[in-house]
């Protein structure tokens, strides 16, 4: 069975940064699909970033440049790091992960991912 739990987040001023982790177990597939899905309060899920086995990588145009995904494979670990942060970057931040591809069927969006963690909140201030 697949766990994500994620840690890091917290608050910064606009600016700034802010690391994000998430620890991942169960996911015995050779070929997957990490990435980070955001939800504002009010607004619907945004997938952000993703990276498969392959270590490809995926960007929504709204952190394009700011927000880095990474992996350890030997630590099972996936990392988000977030600079250049803005008050809309401000959400809910959940690690999600799939073992089909990150853009499956062409599609790159929140609903490929059915595994889940429990989310950490992220505030950005002005």
């Amino acid at each position: 069975q697949v766990h994500l739990t994620e840690s890091g987040g917290g608050s910064a001023q606009s600016g700034g940064s802010l690391n994000l982790d998430c620890e991942v177990s169960g996911l015995m597939y050779s070929s997957f699909c990490l990435g980070w899905v955001r939800q504002s309060t009010g607004t619907e899920h945004e997938l952000v970033a993703t990276i498969d086995s392959n270590d490809a990588t995926k960007y929504s145009d709204s952190v394009k440049g700011r927000f880095a995904i990474t992996q350890d494979n030997a630590k099972n670990t996936l990392h988000l790091r977030m600079n250049s942060l803005k008050p809309e970057d401000t959400a809910m931040y959940y690690c999600v992960a799939t073992r089909m591809t990150c853009d499956y069927y062409y599609l790159w969006q929140v609903s490929n991912f059915g595994h889940w963690g429990q989310g950490t909140q992220v505030t950005v201030s002005s």
